[in-house]
């Protein structure tokens, strides 16, 4: 995608540039939003599931039924940073190590101190072919709606 889009990037203005960035990021946090929300990890296959409690801790009513990443997957923790050589999105401050430890499917500790945890691997971020889409789409339409 580099090679086509190159050229046309180059002849853009650095003010043009950063606002195209930043459109693009916010069009691919959005798209990682939804599919968070989704429970699916980037390659389009289900999250891994919780895994059951012993009976013994085992609460009763809606605590663990409710999806997963509801709160980390808000904008004010997952931010957008564009300027005009690179866009990103990723997960900032104290959530960026619980994103972390799920991402790559580490061990951690529940609560400080507390017993220690291998959490499953659940892709939070990552490039599908539709977010490859998405960004192509949105460098295009900049393109062509500069042109008219």
């Amino acid at each position: 995608m580099e090679q086509w889009v190159e050229p046309l990037l180059a002849r853009l203005q650095p003010a043009e540039r950063v606002r195209l960035a930043r459109r693009v990021g916010t069009q691919l946090r959005r798209a990682e939003q939804r599919r968070i929300a989704a429970q699916r990890n980037p390659d389009g296959s289900a999250y891994a599931p919780r895994r059951k409690p012993s009976p013994a801790r085992q609460k009763a009513g809606r605590i663990k039924r409710a999806a997963m990443f509801a709160k980390l997957r808000q904008a004010k923790h997952l931010r957008v940073r564009a300027d005009a050589q690179q866009v990103s999105v990723g997960f900032v401050g104290r959530v960026s190590r619980i994103a972390t430890v799920h991402q790559e499917g580490r061990t951690d500790s529940v609560i400080r101190g507390g017993p220690r945890v291998r959490y499953e691997q659940r892709r939070l971020l990552g490039f599908s072919d539709s977010s490859l889409a998405l960004v192509r789409d949105a460098i295009m339409d900049h393109l062509t709606a500069g042109m008219a």
